[in-house]
């Protein structure tokens, strides 16, 4: 008897990705999401969820998709990463899916090669391809930290400069 992947599916974009259900807390709607000063461009802010101030990330913008205005289909998948609660704004999350283990294809090179290694595999349910994720890769803070450094690379130095002209 083959063993099954129990995964929360959700949509980004065009794309079907999955989680292990053991990592989902809960699913919210979109609250009021806090900003936090400095934070990397993906990083929205944060949330109030009964008391615990959980982050929010937006995986359209960590997985480099076009941007779209929040609507009542977005949720946010509320995981537990290393005993904290971090959150993920997805497109819409859809279905729990059973993926028969002999069904999951290990991740192409590509994916490793293009620094995607969050990605642990890709699924075959019904004539589609869910993309799995590992949960403690996509929230890692050094995977952040490089991302953001790489991102204030790209920051123009003529910022400050224009701010000041502004003042005078």
């Amino acid at each position: 008897m083959s063993r099954e992947l129990h995964i929360v599916g959700f949509k980004v974009g065009r794309e079907t990705y999955g989680v292990p259900i053991t990592s989902l807390h809960e699913i919210v709607r979109v609250p009021e999401i806090t900003a936090v000063p400095d934070a990397p461009d993906y990083l929205e802010g944060v949330i109030n969820l009964r008391g615990k101030i959980v982050s929010v990330m937006d995986l359209r913008k960590r997985f480099g998709e076009e941007e779209a205005a929040l609507n009542r289909q977005n949720r946010i998948l509320v995981v537990e990463h290393g005993g904290r609660l971090a959150g993920l704004i997805v497109d819409s999350a859809s279905e729990v899916l059973k993926i028969p283990s002999d069904a999951v294809e290990p991740p192409p090179a590509v994916f490793q090669d293009g620094g995607l290694n969050c990605v642990t595999g890709l699924g075959k349910v019904g004539g589609r391809l869910v993309v799995l994720l590992d949960i403690s890769k996509l929230l890692a803070p050094g995977s952040l930290q490089q991302v953001k450094s790489e991102a204030s690379e790209k920051k123009p130095a003529a910022k400050p400069e224009a701010r000041g002209a502004a003042a005078r």
